[in-house]
């Protein structure tokens, strides 16, 4: 037993710091409060984690291997309701570490490995992206070009990089409480996936809409219509897509 002890108090230490980072942001949290938080002297705190970039970074490392094994799943994505459920995932787990994306740009800029390590995190984000379209595409749901599905791939990432942040700048008080998770979430899928509007099979399209339709008419949604959605639809509903039948060159 006296040998695991040191192990729990570690990961009891990175429990408690995620919730505080996550209530508060990262900049608002001292190691003091840490400490005072778990009920433990600094000095133990200090013996598991010498400085609050090592908190930082155990935090990032859990998140980073987390999503890895996510990011995975994009292989078996073959139509919207697939996509659906993927980004509803990728949500809750950015969610479960959202104190990373609140501070996203002081936390890089403090941190030389978050920084690097970031750099790997938004490859392999854009190479899920593309993982998604291309298996759209196989399973019918979608006809794009080559030269379309690279941009529309980083525009789903930088959505999802910085959802969160909009969601913040929307509600300053109330966005990031526990509470608002689950709209939250709703939304960010369903603007990740609106991307693909122009691009979606009329019957993928309406399934989409279908599975967000209760939240299409949420104020300050954004999801309603006369908004980029509608105009997405207005585009789609011109003509085929270019290249239609798949991601074509």
């Amino acid at each position: 037993m006296a040998t695991k002890k040191p192990r729990r108090t570690a990961e009891r230490i990175l429990e408690v710091t995620l919730d505080l980072f996550n209530r508060f942001g990262e900049p608002n949290v001292s190691t003091t409060l840490i400490s005072a938080e778990l009920g433990i002297s600094p000095g133990n705190l200090y013996y598991h984690y010498p400085a609050k970039d090592e908190l930082i970074n155990a935090l990032f490392g859990k998140y980073e291997r987390a999503l890895s094994e996510l990011l995975t799943a994009t292989e078996t994505v073959r139509n919207v309701e697939d996509a659906w459920l993927f980004f509803h995932m990728l949500f809750e787990l950015i969610w479960q570490h959202r104190f990373l994306y609140r501070d996203l740009n002081d936390l890089l800029s403090k941190n030389r490995k978050l920084e690097t390590h970031f750099q790997n995190v938004l490859t392999q984000k854009n190479q899920a992206m593309v993982a998604i379209l291309t298996g759209l595409q196989q399973g019918g749901a979608l006809s794009m070009q080559v030269r379309e599905a690279v941009p529309t791939a980083n525009a789903m990432v930088v959505l999802l990089s910085y959802w969160l942040s909009y969601e913040y700048v929307r509600d300053p008080r109330n966005a990031l409480e526990p509470e608002r998770a689950g709209e939250a979430l709703m939304r960010g899928a369903f603007h990740v996936l609106g991307l693909l509007l122009p691009y979606l099979e009329p019957a993928s399209r309406e399934h989409l809409f279908k599975l967000a339709g209760q939240y299409q008419s949420a104020p300050g949604s954004g999801m309603g219509t006369g908004t980029g959605t509608g105009t997405a639809a207005g585009r789609t509903g011109s003509g085929p897509a270019e290249g239609a039948g798949g991601i074509t060159g």
